[in-house]
């Protein structure tokens, strides 16, 4: 089988977007050839028979000359190939639709995300099928939908033993902006130590910025810790690349997810898998998680709660096991594949 693949980024050292790098690896293993659309690229080592051509953003190219860079690839590569995988960007789906339409070709489209805006409404009336992580990660009624899971590299996400720390870690992992509301946690850690008198805590941020509302927006949470005097108790990593997070997840002792995006994020899936206790506030995580697990979005005092309640319990190895068992990148890949041999 031979695919073409188009996704935002392929750069093994993105810490938003690394993972795709090894679905690019799995997806190789499972087809005679693969040629991967990009805005972007970065760093890459993938197999002989995976072909990367990128549209030009990391050259600052016109939007209006990548729209024409994609269009010739797909004229050029549609023939040769048995089907299109889109990966979360139903703007593509619209623009290589009336190619795809024309050379016969399967069109297919991973979505994992809350939203439901007009582009995606479009894409779904020309996507022959819709693969999601979850219920709640497409929204829209529709018959092309199927749930697949997410896709987590379990043999890199391992559980290993912590080495000993007089201080709880908590981790938190992602965009630094207020949807994924990283403030949240350090209000918690503010009530936790300035009205609750906990000292043996400390919370861990890795991620960075990417546009002007977003550095604006790290600048007041710093501002934040400084006025609550909570400097000594919570440090920040400018962005950590994705093949060195199990690292981050094998140091904590539980992992916060605040983000109300309404999908699956990948991240808690990523620390369960490593071992690590999880709190999280997604609605889409309810199907599989237990109450004690959870929090109400936006909640510092209920946050707060749930996390000295899980300082007391040890890890559960159980959560690994979610993962393993339905979101593990073996079966999400092959699921994938046999999309295109219906």
């Amino acid at each position: 089988m031979k695919l073409i693949v188009i996704t935002q980024k392929v750069d093994i050292n993105d810490g938003n977007l690394g993972f795709f790098h090894r679905w690019l690896e799995k997806l190789a293993e499972k087809t005679t050839e693969l040629r991967v659309v990009c805005l972007s690229a970065g760093e890459y080592h993938l197999p002989q028979n995976v072909k990367v051509y990128s549209l030009g953003k990391e050259k600052s190219y016109p939007k209006i000359w990548q729209f024409l860079r994609l269009q010739k690839f797909l004229l050029t590569n549609l023939s040769h190939v048995d089907g299109v995988f889109i990966h979360m960007c139903p703007i593509y789906a619209i623009l290589s639709f009336p190619l795809v339409k024309l050379f016969k070709k399967r069109l297919i489209m991973f979505y994992a995300h809350g939203g439901t805006h007009f582009k995606l409404k479009i894409a779904e009336k020309m996507v022959a099928r819709i693969l999601t992580s979850s219920p709640a990660g497409f929204r829209l009624k529709s018959q092309k939908v199927k749930v697949i899971g997410q896709g987590i590299d379990v043999d890199l996400f391992q559980s290993k033993v912590r080495q000993g720390s007089e201080n709880f870690l908590i981790l938190y992992a992602g965009r630094i902006n207020k949807t994924k509301d990283p403030l949240t946690i350090i209000r918690a850690i503010d009530i936790l130590i300035n009205q609750q008198n906990v000292r043996k805590i400390r919370l861990r941020i890795v991620g960075h910025p990417l546009v002007n509302s977003e550095r604006a927006y790290l600048e007041s949470l710093k501002a934040f810790i400084k006025n609550q005097r909570l400097k000594d108790y919570v440090e920040f990593i400018d962005g950590v690349s994705y093949a060195k997070m199990p690292d981050q997840y094998n140091e904590a002792d539980l992992f916060v997810n605040p983000s109300s995006t309404g999908s699956m994020d990948k991240v808690v899936l990523e620390a369960m898998a490593s071992g690590v206790l999880v709190l999280n506030c997604n609605e889409a995580y309810r199907e599989i998680l237990a109450d004690k697990y959870l929090f109400k979005k936006g909640d510092a005092e209920d946050l707060a709660q749930k996390i000295i309640d899980l300082m007391r319990s040890g890890r559960d190895y159980n959560l690994r096991e979610i993962v393993v068992k339905n979101h593990n990148l073996n079966n999400f890949i092959a699921r994938i594949v046999s999309e295109f041999n219906l």
